[in-house]
């Protein structure tokens, strides 16, 4: 793992938001990349859906559906032929996939949590890290509430020392990780990930979003 690049990344992208919001130089930015990146995690969780045990539905939120076909890869040329399930014609905007190729909203969300987490190392000028042992979490809802309880800690000690806060961040990317790793991604899928997003963030401020 290595986030020097990704920290370079989001230092282009961050200096180009600012670029477009002057209004945001020479304040303390910290505050709200903290209350975003805990909305971004529980739209991570809510993605994830482990913890909605008053729910059947619990899988993870891993593929988008394609809405041409619905999901079943392709369609039927006419309504006889569907009822007598034949003639079935491969659906041109999933090629019979029945989801959108290459897209999955649990990586998204996290990803754009990492977008948040590197930012706000930006800001405590945190980006050598130092390398923690992290305890393993039993569940993955453990580990969920534990990056929440970090960020929580950050936030609790945006006064003190720079040295105190910094090595409370590099607990918090170590256990944000760590969370990565329990959601089943691979380092390189997350680079991958991260990459796309971020120039999508850069069109996004190019089309004034």
């Amino acid at each position: 793992m290595n986030l020097t690049k990704l920290f370079d990344m989001q230092r282009v992208l961050n200096e180009r938001i600012m670029d477009k919001h002057p209004e945001l130089k020479g304040q303390n930015n910290l505050d709200w990349k903290i209350l975003a990146l805990q909305v971004e995690l529980g739209e991570l969780a809510n993605n994830w859906r482990g913890f909605k045990k008053w729910s059947n539905d619990q899988e993870p939120r891993t593929a988008v559906i394609c809405e041409s076909c619905r999901g079943s890869g392709g369609y039927y040329n006419t309504f006889k032929s569907m009822k007598e399930k034949k003639n079935k014609v491969v659906c041109k905007h999933c090629n019979g996939w029945g989801i959108v190729k290459g897209a999955n909203p649990l990586l998204e969300e996290y990803v754009d949590c990492l977008h948040f987490i590197l930012s706000i190392g930006l800001e405590l000028k945190a980006e050598k890290l130092v390398v923690w042992s992290v305890q393993e979490s039993e569940s993955i809802i453990d580990m969920f509430n534990r990056v929440f309880m970090q960020i929580s800690v950050i936030q609790s000690c945006m006064e003190s020392r720079a040295t105190i806060i910094q090595t409370h961040y590099s607990i918090l990317v170590d256990l944000f990780v760590e969370l990565g790793q329990m959601l089943g991604f691979t380092w390189e899928q997350i680079e991958a990930a991260y990459m796309s997003k971020n120039a999508v963030n850069h069109q996004r401020q190019e089309s004034g979003y």
